[in-house]
């Protein structure tokens, strides 16, 4: 998504597309799906088109309903300048569908109305938030099930998020309405993941309010639910009288296998709030840790004194998707991970990754082995080395 910007300018307009590249149907469904409304045209030959909220005069296209006659191609072009040159914040909108075959996903949220301000932008930013955390729950989830993720699977769902495009940013919604345009070949599994895990979400909550019991989120983590989802619809919901979602699928690829064409919006409300949080902290409760054997390079070395066990962590270059762990390790293994740090050389390691602390502490570490790595890496381990020089008295075991 858009990185916040202090001043609230909105963020770049999407490059206008190339007129041979534009789909005349998909153009229509997009100008639909985003309020404007056709009046009048040459049946079967081209279509006139207003923005929402204009009845009459101002901008209007003209847009082919295919490309079988002679002035297909002007007119496409003529109307792509004309979106480009629209103050209409729904061109923007339509652009960018047409520049990224994209999934667009809507959140509403039900508050106060805000007339800018401070105010404005903590209810804009908030949900924000909140629409980022649900984003990288169904990235998460997207790359295998579990109750809480924690650390892993981060890395790869945060450049997930860089590939996400924003709608018009700012004040002027009052932090009520935010739109998101996932591209469809990069985010496909993502958004098709949280579209499921949602109504799995909606579904628990609904049985948990009508029997009491939680069973029904255990059977949800396998539709993508997570307590990384349950909070980013927390977020959501506290301090509204309700909010929703909803998901309309890119015209030029369609709807996913096993999905509807127009799915149906999800709405949660603030008497949902105690199941979700209580939901969450039984993900957390309940996932076990892992055992892994993982290969890492050791960025930090520490301990009290010149004898004894020391504190290790490592950057992890394989064995778990996490970016760093945390091991607590006895005199001898914390010497050969002192000496290997010393020379560029990373180390392997066997052990339980611990959901405690969210996946970032390796327990019951044995095994510590220096690991030979080609040239390469050998030196660009030994050059971020020599960039934390602070680190070699923790190495050699200082105070």
């Amino acid at each position: 998504m858009d990185r916040y910007r202090p001043g609230g300018e909105p963020p770049p307009a999407p490059a206008t597309p190339h007129p041979d590249e534009v789909d005349p149907a998909v153009l229509g469904a997009l100008l639909t799906r985003h309020g404007w409304r056709r009046r009048g045209g040459a049946p079967g030959r081209y279509a006139r088109w207003t923005p929402p909220g204009q009845l009459a005069g101002g901008t209007s296209l003209l847009v082919p309903e295919t490309r079988d006659f002679p002035d297909s191609g002007d007119l496409l072009t003529e109307a792509l300048m004309a979106l480009a040159r629209s103050a209409a914040p729904s061109a923007r909108e339509v652009l960018t569908g047409l520049a990224v075959p994209s999934d667009e996903i809507r959140w509403w949220r039900e508050v106060p109305e805000s007339h800018g301000g401070t105010a404005a932008w903590t209810a804009q930013e908030r949900l924000r938030t909140a629409a980022r955390g649900m984003l990288l729950a169904g990235a998460l989830a997207a790359r295998g099930r579990a109750g809480y993720y924690g650390a892993r699977h981060r890395r790869a769902a945060e450049e997930f998020m860089e590939r996400v495009l924003t709608g018009p940013a700012g004040p002027a919604s009052g932090g009520r309405a935010l739109t998101v345009f996932v591209p469809v070949e990069d985010g496909r599994a993502a958004t098709a993941t949280l579209l499921r895990a949602l109504h799995a979400l909606r579904d628990a909550v609904d049985y948990q309010r009508a029997t009491g019991g939680m069973e029904a989120f255990d059977a949800a983590v396998e539709a993508g639910v997570s307590r990384e989802l349950t909070e980013a619809v927390v977020a959501l919901v506290q301090g509204t009288e309700g909010a929703r979602l909803a998901l309309e699928w890119s015209p030029a690829a369609g709807a996913p296998p096993g999905f509807p064409l127009r799915p149906e919006p999800v709405a949660f409300s603030p008497g949902d709030l105690p199941g979700l949080r209580e939901a969450g902290a039984r993900f957390v409760r309940d996932e076990p840790s892992v055992a892994v054997r993982l290969t890492g390079a050791v960025v930090r070395l520490r301990r009290t004194g010149p004898g004894g066990p020391g504190t290790v962590r490592l950057r992890v270059l394989a064995g778990a998707d996490v970016a760093q762990v945390r091991i607590v390790l006895e005199e001898d293994d914390y010497r050969v991970a002192g000496h290997a740090h010393l020379v560029g050389l990373p180390v392997r390691v066997s052990g339980r990754l611990e959901s405690r602390g969210g996946f970032r502490r390796l327990t019951g570490a044995t095994g510590v082995t220096p690991v030979q790595v080609d040239e390469a890496e050998r030196d660009r381990l030994l050059k971020s080395l020599q960039e934390h020089l602070d680190f070699f008295e923790e190495a050699c075991g200082g105070p």
